[in-house]
């Protein structure tokens, strides 16, 4: 089988289109061969060793974290899933190999994939919607119809997080370009700012949760958008933010955390059919690390970019 790899951190010139098997399972992991991948900002930056502390020494390492695609096989301890079952979801950061014919991931970074979602489009879900889903239930306790401002509402997790708001019945405010804001009013945005010619700390509106989605509003502004009792959540989380948030329990750093019932929580909310993230473009598995090395470097498609396996 096939996928793409690389043996040493560093740059987009050290991916590989390699031959690979699949190792032993592990008790609670599950094969998977893969349908379709989505590519992820994260997965350059754990190749580039932004994530070292984590993801370890042990090379080749695997590229790619979210895909969908059907049970090869399952470990011993595996309750949910058994060989036949279309699933999507998403690799732990410490093996990747979405980008891949196969893939080992744990039982609990899998949800089995609603019939009315395709799998191209259950690629799409896994670290938006999980990363999404962290903010606003795990940090913000978002429950009901509350006020809500995204920042960047049009990225891949912007959309995931407005998506995910709406469900709830929350009002959306948000801020993107100004060629997204048409796209921003389809998914339910209802106050629209383009972040271009708006200084976000001069708004007069005030929120129960900002959402900082795209990494580029800073902790003052976000702080100062918020009501009382308001949270600001905050997608690029920095040892220095963790410090601050033990002080001030209004600022909740992000990291994406998959669980089992975040996954099947975003299947649910999809099959219902309020939440889907537009694709840009598809390509075979041959064309990935080109594209890759394109959107690394700064290319903007106006969706996701899925990888077919085969």
């Amino acid at each position: 089988m096939k996928r793409v790899q690389y043996h040493r951190y560093g740059g987009p010139e050290l991916m590989k289109l390699d031959d690979f098997q699949l190792r032993a399972l592990g008790k609670d992991e599950v094969a998977v061969k893969v349908g379709f991948a989505a590519i992820n900002p994260i997965d350059w930056k754990v190749r580039n060793g932004y994530l070292k502390m984590v993801t370890g020494k042990k090379f080749p390492r695997a590229m790619g974290s979210d895909f969908s695609g059907t049970v090869i096989s399952v470990g011993a301890g595996v309750t949910r899933f058994r060989p036949g079952d279309a699933v999507f979801g998403m690799a732990h950061i410490k093996d990747g190999g979405a980008l891949g014919e196969a893939i080992i991931a744990p039982e609990a970074f899998l949800a089995k994939k609603p019939d009315s979602v395709s799998f191209e489009d259950a690629a799409c879900l896994s670290t938006p919607g999980v990363t999404a889903w962290n903010g606003l239930f795990d940090k913000a306790g978002l429950k009901d119809a509350k006020s809500v401002f995204i920042n960047g509402c049009t990225g891949a997790v912007g959309e995931a997080a407005v998506q995910l708001a709406r469900s709830l019945g929350a009002t959306v405010s948000g801020s993107c370009s100004a060629q997204a804001m048409e796209r921003a009013r389809e998914i339910g945005v209802q106050k629209t700012f383009d972040y271009r010619t708006t200084d976000l700390a001069t708004l007069d509106d005030r929120f129960d949760v900002v959402y900082d989605t795209a990494g580029t509003m800073n902790v003052a502004t976000g702080l100062r958008l918020l009501g009382k009792g308001g949270v600001f959540l905050d997608i690029d989380p920095t040892p220095g933010k963790f410090i601050r948030a033990l002080f001030n329990r209004k600022l909740k750093p992000i990291i994406c955390t998959a669980r089992a019932d975040i996954l099947g929580g975003l299947a649910s909310v999809a099959a219902e059919g309020k939440l889907r993230l537009p694709i840009a473009e598809i390509i075979p598995l041959t064309e990935a690390i080109t594209m890759l090395t394109k959107l690394e470097s700064g290319l903007k498609l106006g969706g996701k970019v899925v990888v077919r396996m085969h």
